[in-house]
Order: C-alpha cells, then structure tokens, then sequence
C-alpha cells in the first residue's frame, strides 16, 4: 500500500517511520537539527511549494528521507487508516 502525500508524491507504507505535524514539533532543538542535517544530507524531499504543514521520515532499504507535505499529519494519519496502515 501507498500513501499519498502531496502533488505527485507517495510513500510505501511499510517505511514509514512517523508523521510530525511541523508547527508543533519544530518548537524543540532536536528537531530542527534533524531536519537541518536532512536538508544537508540532500535527503529531504520538498512535495510542494505551499505552505509546509507536516514531515514524514521514511526508511526504506535502508535509505532514510524526509518528505515535506503540504498536508496536515492528521489527515495523512487517517489515510494510512483508511489504507490498512501500520499507525
């Protein structure tokens, strides 16, 4: 199964790691490191050029990305549910 995750983009399922809403998880110092060190590491992926509302840490064969998503968490929560996700 996949997930949808903005524009052209989706993920499978089974490697994704969380869903973090982006206003209410950037307040913390680890995060924003996180982050930066994906954007560094050219492992972030940006699905849009709107407004950012949610990151999604995904490891896949052993391979770790970071998608940006102009989607809520929540509503990227209910369509694993809705798919047979693994949340």
């Amino acid at each position: 199964m996949y997930l949808h995750i903005g524009n052209n983009y989706s993920v499978d399922m089974r490697d994704v790691v969380g869903i973090f809403d982006i206003e209410n998880t950037t307040v913390e110092k680890c995060t924003k490191l996180l982050l930066d060190r994906a954007v560094k590491e050219k492992k972030c992926v940006y699905t849009s050029y709107e407004m950012p509302k949610s990151f999604i840490i995904t490891m896949g064969k052993g391979i770790e990305k970071v998608y940006i998503s102009p989607l809520s968490a929540a509503t990227l929560r209910k369509r694993m549910e809705i798919g047979g996700g693994l949340l």
